[in-house]
């Protein structure tokens, strides 16, 4: 097999090289492409364009795989904790004993949130939202850590105070909205524990740590670790190509999150049940608006960019679901009125030969919303569980022997040259 492509422009025939992947996936390497042709690509959205070569995460969306660093996802949220996977993407491997050890006790001495800092929440409005914050605030934290000498042992502390920290001051951001004292984090408690005791304890109603809460958090956050090139992802590396600060670029990765199309998706499920549930409950009427292409109405959490059949994540995130919902005991009219969509939407022919099948954020709204996660942290939460796959992007593309400053180029289709005409000349 030829390990070239040819490309015949201008009477001239070129040889671009052919870089094929571990899974078999193919590539042209057009990196000299515009120095040797004078072309260049155009690929809105990026669709066909590869920026990187990455050894974290892979994902096959026609046959619906996930793996990180080579392990499947589906062993991961059975097997695995949030903090074994944040070590597998982060380090490359999954850690001894020991390594876990170590890596838990420095999580539990980085959680806590420099006191200065509680000035700057306290003064955001009300009504901030809080992705807003949070991007903010993981951007200042460059200014209460300063840069150590030591590139390695700055690299290793940035990366577990980021870890430690962004859970505390998710749920600090969220406690201030309301007008409560922040609960600080309990070194008895593990990462997800942690977590779901600073946003919801009160000295009048202690939290109660329940284990399918706890697990099914476990599983939101590991499922949501890492998805290869996506658009938040993708933000996290073009920043820190121009070598910012970690702070900084995770901060850009928050902001890209924060969008509905990508990171708010799971929001606009819950969003979504809640317009049906006010219009009288109909599922039925969502479902034919969903299939009239006059419609511009869509179904939120249902079929995918990437996945051409069902979204690994959502057949883990589905029993997950059905296993918090029965544990909980729940009764919830949006909860109803999701599950009768899903079944509609699973038997019916136009969403199976559109390949519509419910993906990860139609469950994890749910299961959020379970939990008792207020809807406007719905993509803090999805935040908190992509950190660990945006700093190993980060940290693999700092290594990289072929990085370069991201600068993507344009077809420019703007008037050509024109002279200036003075304002008292102009008609």
């Amino acid at each position: 097999m030829d390990d070239y492509v040819e490309l015949k422009y201008g009477g001239k025939t070129y040889h671009l090289p052919l870089i094929t992947g571990t899974e078999g996936e193919k590539a042209i390497d057009i990196s000299r492409l515009r120095s040797e042709t004078g072309l260049i690509t155009l690929d809105p959205g990026y669709a066909n364009t590869g920026s990187c070569i990455s050894r974290i995460t892979y994902m096959d969306g026609e046959k619906g795989i996930l793996r990180y660093r080579g392990i499947p996802v589906e062993q991961l949220a059975e097997r695995s904790t949030f903090k074994e996977t944040a070590y597998l993407l982060i380090n490359g491997r999954l850690p001894s004993l020991q390594e876990l050890t170590h890596f838990s006790v420095m999580l539990n001495d980085h959680s806590l949130v420099h006191e200065d800092m509680k000035i700057f929440y306290q003064h955001f409005p009300r009504a901030s939202h809080p992705m807003g914050i949070l991007s903010a605030m993981v951007n200042a934290l460059r200014s209460f850590y300063p840069a150590l000498e030591n590139l390695e042992e700055e690299i290793n502390i940035t990366v577990t105070r980021l870890l430690a920290k962004i859970r505390t001051m998710a749920a600090m951001s969220y406690k201030i909205s309301l007008g409560h004292t922040p609960v600080y984090p309990r070194p008895d408690l593990a990462y997800c524990e942690n977590f779901l005791n600073m946003m919801f304890h009160t000295p009048v109603r202690p939290y109660e740590i329940k284990e399918e809460v706890v697990r099914a958090l476990e599983v939101f956050w590991i499922l949501h670790a890492d998805h290869e090139q996506n658009c938040s992802t993708s933000a996290v590396r073009m920043v820190g190509s121009a070598r910012v600060n970690l702070y900084a670029a995770i901060s850009s990765g928050i902001a890209a999150l924060w969008g509905p199309l990508h990171g708010g998706a799971n929001q606009a499920v819950v969003e979504m049940l809640t317009a049906i549930k006010e219009d009288g409950g109909d599922y039925r009427k969502a479902i034919a608006r969903a299939k009239d292409r006059n419609d511009p109405f869509r179904l939120m959490g249902f079929g995918h960019r990437v996945y051409k059949t069902y979204d690994p994540r959502a057949r883990i995130m589905k029993k997950m679901c059905d296993q918090l919902l029965d544990a909980l005991n729940l009764d919830d009219p949006l909860l109803d009125i999701a599950k009768e969509l899903e079944e509609a939407a699973l038997n019916d022919d136009y969403f199976i030969e559109h390949n519509l099948y419910p993906n990860v954020d139609f469950y994890s709204g749910i299961v959020l919303r379970a939990i008792g996660i207020p809807t406007n942290m719905f993509t803090v939460m999805f935040a908190i569980g992509r950190l660990p796959g945006w700093i190993a992007q980060w940290k693999e593309s700092m290594d990289d022997p072929m990085w370069k400053l991201s600068r993507p180029r344009q077809i420019y289709m703007g008037p050509v040259e024109t002279d200036y005409i003075p304002i008292d000349q102009r008609g």
